[in-house]
């Protein structure tokens, strides 16, 4: 029987940041975690001009960051 994936939900919001919901873990490259403080919802910036990265600080308004999110298909694996 194939374990149940855990309930993770990301969204990427148009001209602004990455959010993750649900069960998950944020580790850096080293595989240390970050302390979230028992928070089950994070923001992750995509402008690069937060000054709390990996985390979103609302600086993407500031900057005019512009991207629009919009679900598409990867091609297959090769």
């Amino acid at each position: 029987m194939i374990p149940a994936m855990a309930a993770t939900k990301i969204t990427v919001f148009t001209n602004g940041p990455i959010r993750v919901e649900g069960d998950f873990e944020l580790v850096d490259q080293e595989g240390k975690a970050f302390g979230l403080g028992g928070r089950t919802a994070i923001s992750l910036c995509r402008c690069g001009h937060s000054e709390n990265k990996p985390f979103c600080d609302g600086a993407h308004r500031r900057v005019g960051f512009q991207h629009a999110a919009t679900a598409r298909d990867l091609p297959p694996v090769s």
